[in-house]
């Protein structure tokens, strides 16, 4: 059975942080890049980074440049996300997402990040 279960998520003060994590199991982990995507109420997903198997990121958005970091464990088949610096623009729901070469792709259930002051 495949899951992708994302934790960390919760409320902070702009300026603040947070450490989300994905937990996968049930497919060969190093075999699939790594994505964090996002969905703010009213608007639509968007992906946030990508990390590959061998550790490569992507960042899709300038201004997530230096405040977002992902990395992942494939010996412990988790990926994670540094958030630092967040912003009330940051508040939305945050998914994990696992991709292989071929196309196939699982979803996590999401982690609610809200950042307000």
């Amino acid at each position: 059975q495949v899951q992708l279960v994302e934790s960390g998520g919760g409320s902070v003060q702009p300026g603040g942080s947070l450490r989300l994590s994905c937990a996968a199991s049930g497919f060969t982990f190093p075999f699939y890049t790594m994505s964090w995507y996002r969905q703010a109420p009213g608007k639509e997903r968007e992906l946030v980074v990508s990390i590959t198997s061998t550790g490569s990121t992507t960042n899709y958005a300038d201004f997530m440049k230096g405040r977002f970091t992902a990395s992942r464990d494939n010996a412990k088949y988790t990926v994670y996300l540094q958030m630092n610096s967040l912003q009330p623009e940051d508040t939305a729901v945050y998914y994990c997402n696992a991709k292989n070469q071929f196309g196939r792709q699982y979803w996590g259930q999401g982690t609610q990040v809200t950042v307000s002051s």
